[in-house]
């Protein structure tokens, strides 16, 4: 998959006088370095459902896994549309990042070893998969449509990525 650069904008509304966008490049290395993401998905009957989960990013992508039977997985075969969110939550400074689209099932094996990969070379047990366990569970992507990055310290700023 081709890495997309998206149409970046500040949105002036929500932010300082001051402000500058974020670029793409910073957000995206945010999302490269968190270690711990929050996903929103819909159940069945229209409620939010929101759980934290590790991630990691690859050739413009989210991947994250979660077991057959899990809330998570039930809400996305239902609707695959969701949201993930990193950042943190200090108000003298940070970035936050909202990721939304849908995600979808990987299934090729060369896409779940480079993904296994990326987990093992991030994360220490027991978040470091394998290919194996990856393949038994189910592993999703979420390429992004739309993107938000907000910026606290000095200024805010709230900035919009369009892909």
């Amino acid at each position: 998959m081709a890495t997309t650069e998206p149409a970046t904008e500040l949105h002036r509304e929500f932010s300082s006088d001051s402000a500058t966008p974020t670029p793409w490049s910073e957000a995206r290395q945010r999302l490269e370095q968190a270690e711990v993401y929050w996903l929103t998905t819909v159940r069945p009957d229209g409620r939010p459902h929101v759980t934290p989960v590790v991630s990691v990013w690859d050739d413009g992508a989210l991947y994250f896994s979660t077991g057959p039977s899990e809330r998570k997985a039930d809400n996305l075969a239902h609707n695959s549309r969701c949201i993930v969110t990193t950042g943190c939550n200090a108000m003298a400074g940070g970035l936050d990042i909202v990721i939304e689209g849908a995600a979808g099932l990987v299934r090729d094996e060369g896409r779940l070893q480079r993904v296994a990969d990326r987990f093992t070379s991030k994360y220490e047990a027991p978040f470091n998969f394998s290919a194996e366990q990856l393949a038994e569970a189910l592993v999703y992507e979420l390429v992004p449509t739309r993107a938000f990055g907000y910026g606290r310290g000095e200024s805010f700023s709230a900035t919009r990525y369009r892909f």
